[in-house]
């Protein structure tokens, strides 16, 4: 199973992330992490996106789009994966489109988080009270000031994923409001249903072909049909065995 969480900053990707990992054995590739784990090693390229990450604004496309790459190429994702923070942008989705094509896969699913951005901007500031009075250190960017300019560049950028992934058919909407165990349990349901829809999305399409190379008269207006009843071969037919039944009477 390989799937995208899709949603703004705050909206609990990573936490829905972890209980995924936990369900289905799943391998998180999480792009946040893994450049902040090179920023704090101190490697070319986290001193490259140091100060981005800290302005809150996005990492170049190749960057990201090559340390995703190289994350995913290691036998433990070909087992499944959860996509969080990348895609960002439709580049980038094109770029793991592309990506996936060389490695022979294909997403199974982008789960969507929808929230209120109001009442995260209140989330983010009771987690930082709350790790403050507990003499916790939270991280440079987890602050309302730029969750404001990461939920800016979340509409302007990231945003257009949804009806990108709607266009592929692989967008599963869930409500990011309700508590960790609820939205937990609704992405679990989503991803059960969402097989059965996609069946039920194939099928008009294969009536539609049978229909579609059945034999003409099938096809005809009924005006055709009734010409055809009064003009067509059936009429020719009926001559001929009337004419046999006469030899018949002669003999």
């Amino acid at each position: 199973m390989r799937l995208i969480l899709l949603g703004p900053p705050g909206a609990g990707k990573g936490t829905q992330a972890q209980h995924l990992v936990a369900k289905y054995g799943l391998v998180q590739l999480s792009t946040g992490d893994m450049l902040r784990a090179a920023v704090k090693a101190g490697t070319p390229l986290g001193r490259q996106v140091e100060h981005i990450m800290a302005s809150g604004a996005l990492c170049p496309d190749d960057v990201v789009v090559a340390i995703v790459e190289n994350r995913i190429a290691r036998p433990d994702a070909r087992k499944g994966f959860i996509l969080d923070g990348f895609p960002r942008t439709v580049a980038q989705a094109e770029a793991l489109d592309e990506m996936l094509s060389r490695h022979d896969l294909a997403l199974d699913a982008v789960i969507q988080l929808k929230v209120d951005e109001a009442a995260l901007i209140r989330r983010i500031e009771n987690r930082i009270a709350e790790m403050t009075a507990q003499g916790q250190q939270h991280r440079p960017d987890d602050n309302p000031e730029v969750l404001h300019r990461r939920l800016a560049a979340y509409r302007e950028q990231t945003a257009p994923l949804i009806a990108y992934y709607r266009g592929h058919g692989l967008l599963r909407a869930v409500d990011g409001m309700q508590t960790v165990e609820e939205v937990a349990a609704q992405i679990e349901r989503t991803l059960d249903e969402g097989p059965e829809r996609a069946e039920r999305v194939k099928a008009p399409r294969r009536s539609i072909g049978k229909k579609s190379t059945a034999p003409r008269k099938t096809q005809k207006p009924k005006g055709e049909r009734t010409v055809g009843k009064a003009t067509g071969s059936g009429g020719a037919r009926k001559p001929k065995l009337q004419a046999k039944q006469g030899k018949k009477r002669r003999r």
